[in-house]
């Protein structure tokens, strides 16, 4: 293959944009307007290389309309639940993700949105910004001390760790729920417990985080029966996938007082939010940004590029993603 026909579905970074464009034939979406399934059909009728991102559903329509040229599927971004990984390998389709470079800074926006709702954070920055602060009062916007608490992580991969190595430093006692359990040499250093049951740790949480991908077995993992497990006066955090909770249930929850709060990046529905959800002062909700950063988006775009020249040059590519991976 000599310059393959390279299709990017939304706007990267000018660095990285301009690196495309000199080692591929690249077509770019200049006004970050989001493809149509009719779009994304069109560009794997005639792509060597598709490059797409998690907001873009690679799913079975579309890649069964695929043309026989089209090889390779290099995702900007480390989820690929947006992709039919089954009905990829089917067709021989490669599919790469951008794994790793992702991690600190997500784990940092969880720390930040732990904080944040232990603290009031935002509510207190609105009612600032309001004109309804009066000073200073002994009583006033009491949140909670996090020291000395205990944090369950869901998923205790690259992120979970990251998380659990600064939730260390504030004081937080690290507990965990994950397929399997890490090595010794992991766990010792975090103090890190291991609970084979994920209902026994909910219940006696003070926080919880998510930080397991959304596969098949994790749709709906916190459900309305194992939300009713954690203390009232909890929080949760996901900075994850919104479809790993049942959010109707953890809506009723937090506006019923079953649940001290939450801090949500992701949302079950995205961009679509409950409107319930947003109304209530105890949720800190952000715009899937867990991710952004200017260091991390070139970080991903450069490992689309080498997954991409690897590939075109006949090797296996260092991200490539199996099935059995997720």
């Amino acid at each position: 293959m000599d310059k393959p026909k390279v299709i990017v579905t939304r706007r990267l970074p000018d660095l990285i944009e301009t690196r495309m464009m000199e080692l591929f034939d690249c077509s770019l979406n200049l006004d970050d307007t989001p493809m149509s399934q009719e779009d994304l059909i069109e560009a794997v009728r005639t792509a060597d290389v598709l490059v797409p991102t998690v907001t873009d559903r690679i799913d079975s329509s579309v890649l069964s309309q695929a043309g026989d040229q089209l090889q390779l599927i290099a995702s900007f971004g480390t989820g690929v639940d947006h992709i039919d990984l089954k009905t990829a390998r089917a067709r021989g389709i490669t599919v790469t993700n951008t794994p790793g470079v992702l991690t600190e800074d997500t784990a940092d926006m969880t720390m930040a949105l732990i904080l944040a709702v232990a603290r009031r954070l935002t509510e207190g920055e609105r009612l600032v910004r309001a004109g309804n602060w009066t000073g200073w009062s002994p009583t006033s916007m009491l949140g909670h001390r996090i020291w000395g608490k205990r944090l369950g992580i869901i998923g205790m991969g690259r992120i979970g760790q990251a998380l659990a190595r600064r939730a260390k430093g504030f004081g937080l006692s690290i507990h965990y729920h994950n397929r399997r359990r890490l090595h010794e040499d992991i766990e010792k250093p975090l103090e890190a417990t291991y609970w084979e049951s994920l209902d026994q740790m909910l219940a006696r949480m003070d926080i919880v985080s998510v930080n397991c991908p959304h596969t098949p077995a994790t749709y709906h993992l916190l459900s309305a029966r194992r939300l009713k497990l954690m203390r009232p006066d909890s929080i949760l955090v996901n900075t994850s996938r919104g479809e790993v909770i049942d959010e109707n249930a953890l809506v009723r929850m937090l506006g019923g007082g079953d649940m001290a709060g939450a801090g949500l990046d992701v949302f079950e529905h995205e961009p679509a939010i409950n409107p319930k959800l947003l109304k209530l002062s105890n949720v800190v909700a952000l715009p899937h940004m867990g991710s952004a950063t200017i260091e991390g988006r070139h970080a991903m775009g450069e490992k689309v590029i080498i997954n991409i020249k690897t590939f075109v040059d006949g090797h296996t590519p260092p991200d490539r993603v199996l099935e059995t991976m997720f």
